[in-house]
């Protein structure tokens, strides 16, 4: 099994089955810039549960991550694992054991919920991570257990 790679938006559920929506948050509570406007835009209970989540502080940590409903059939993952939102002494806010920690949990839901994956190149954009390095940790997490991913790079329609 191979990641399969699409142009679109990450945010539209297409097809029949259950699919999560998977996206990298910071650790920090912060919410308005990169990929997460695109979710707030076409649902608003992402982000309103990410931060009643940081606020309450429990479970809120590197590693972590909330799953939220948004449609019969389409869930959003909200995955910290992003240690802040600069980066510090040229260490960019990306946390890959942490991205790790996120997906090895977000398997085992998506084995339960019988779903497949989408995504953006998780990690790639503000949290400075490298898509050499993102790449194999999905699919040690994910394809090793035969579950299907969608990485899209957008394409504004």
């Amino acid at each position: 099994m191979a990641i399969e790679y699409r142009e679109g938006d990450a945010t539209a559920t297409q097809g029949n089955g259950k699919k999560i929506i998977a996206h990298i948050c910071n650790d920090i509570g912060g919410w308005g810039r990169g990929f997460v406007l695109a979710i707030s835009k076409r649902w608003p209970e992402p982000e309103q549960q990410y931060r009643q989540w940081y606020q309450s502080g429990k479970n809120f940590s590197l590693g972590q991550i909330q799953l939220v409903q948004v449609s019969d059939d389409s869930w959003v993952a909200n995955m910290i694992g992003q240690r802040d939102i600069h980066s510090q002494k040229g260490v960019p806010p990306i946390r890959y054991d942490a991205v790790e920690s996120c997906l090895e949990k977000l398997a085992d839901m998506t084995e339960q919920m019988q779903a497949r994956v989408q995504m953006p190149r998780i990690g790639c954009g503000l949290a400075g991570g490298k898509w050499q390095q993102m790449e194999p940790i999905i699919e040690k997490c994910l394809l090793s257990r035969n579950i299907p991913v969608l990485v899209y790079d957008f394409k504004p329609e």
